[in-house]
């Protein structure tokens, strides 16, 4: 009986396996690693591409900072700008943000992801707090 289960689970799973490479558009951030690149990605709607400012290792005085400590940053640099959300009326509203600004965000705003071992975050254009101008 076991073997047949485990012969069973097995079919199932690889026909899960085969229906999943059959459609490369399901297929997670993390799956796609090597055929996605964040230049390619192309936010729907009011959302941004940002990545995210690294975080400060040490202190002014020096002391090592530890992981489990830092806040998660509240900076970055947009890699990518959607063309706008649709109003009611139909018609797209303009994006206030264009690629290659810095800008403040709100601190737990947007879906984080990983693409070729780069951190990036999508976050919708409300959650943009500021422009830094430099």
């Amino acid at each position: 009986m076991l073997a047949t289960a485990t012969t069973t689970t097995a079919t199932r799973a690889a026909g899960r396996t085969k229906h999943a490479s059959a459609s490369p558009t399901k297929a997670s951030a993390s799956a796609t690693k090597g055929l996605v690149t964040a230049t390619q990605l192309r936010p729907l709607g009011d959302r941004l591409v940002i990545a995210p400012m690294p975080r400060e290792e040490r202190t002014k005085s020096g002391i090592v900072i530890p992981d489990t400590v830092k806040e998660k940053p509240q900076e970055g640099t947009i890699l990518a700008v959607g063309p706008g959300r649709i109003l009611d009326d139909g018609s797209r509203e303009q994006m206030d943000v264009t690629k290659g600004q810095k800008v403040l965000y709100a601190k737990y705003a947007g879906t984080e992801f990983k693409i070729d071992d780069e951190d990036l975050l999508i976050v919708s254009q409300k959650d943009i707090l500021a422009v830094v101008e430099d």
